[in-house]
């Protein structure tokens, strides 16, 4: 039976706007995912970069398909959908996935954003989606790891403007909102993961250290909200799930375990 979030995480959720789930993927999943992806010539192919208001890159590759291994296998875990589906209330489907590739040294920050900053403009009337991000590699202050504003999405909605060749939210507007919202560092072990609502201010600092900051990222919106016109992610798909061990059955398959 999938577990899921307690009533005390789910309360936590909607008044900070995050729950950290230690160890949502077991050391050998993450093992299979990370040998794969760095020799992954799709992956290589497709990331492309965005730089921040310093012009350091930071590189990605993005799937709006669920149905791709190993990258789409992941957000059709029951532990993952059926986790987002709780905290959202509602039936749903598959938004997009992405692989964000910190390299050491040169990867890039993310500005403070909030993920419905972009969405609105996707035809999603409701910030009814959320976004879980894993950690790959090891996710430490000194190789970028995710910030947060704790319960700023309680603020909606903020501007964004572009900074660099990123969408950052109103640097006013954060600003203020930062002597209002605890600012915390998520540092975290490979496999562990961030649930966070997607009005949540989060950003992520340059990778300084002589390490990768790797992580993947699967977003998530309801039945309710699919957009209301034709743009660059998925209208409603009802998103099938998968047995609990189908990463490892991949992975065994592809001779990574």
């Amino acid at each position: 039976m999938t577990q899921l979030f307690s009533a005390q995480q789910q309360r936590q959720y909607e008044e900070d706007g995050f729950v950290v789930v230690r160890g949502l993927l077991a050391p050998e999943e993450v093992e299979a995912l990370l040998r794969f992806a760095r020799s992954d010539q799709h992956l290589a192919q497709a990331a492309y970069g965005r730089r921040d208001s310093t012009g350091q890159p930071v590189r990605l590759a993005l799937w709006n398909d669920p149905d791709v291994p190993p990258y789409g296998l992941l957000s059709r875990l029951p532990r993952i959908a059926d986790r987002a589906q709780q905290l959202l209330g509602e039936e749903v489907y598959h938004w997009h996935t992405k692989l964000i590739l910190k390299e050491p040294q040169v990867g890039g920050a993310w500005e403070w954003h909030q993920d419905y900053g972009y969405w609105y403009n996707f035809g999603c009337l409701y910030p009814r989606l959320l976004t879980v991000w894993i950690a790959l590699d090891r996710s430490t202050r000194e190789n970028g790891c995710l910030q947060v504003l704790r319960g700023s999405h309680h603020l909606g909605r903020i501007d964004h403007i572009t900074t660099g060749d990123q969408t950052g939210a109103d640097p006013e507007r954060v600003q203020a909102a930062q002597k209002h919202h605890e600012h915390l560092y998520l540092e975290a072990e490979p496999g562990d993961a961030v649930f966070f609502h997607c009005n949540l201010l989060h950003r992520s600092d340059q990778n300084h250290s002589d390490k990768p900051r790797w992580s993947i990222i699967c977003c998530y919106n309801t039945r309710s909200n699919s957009p209301y016109k034709v743009v660059r992610h998925p209208a409603y798909r009802p998103l099938e799930r998968v047995d609990e061990g189908a990463l490892r059955s991949w992975a065994r398959e592809q001779g990574l375990l």
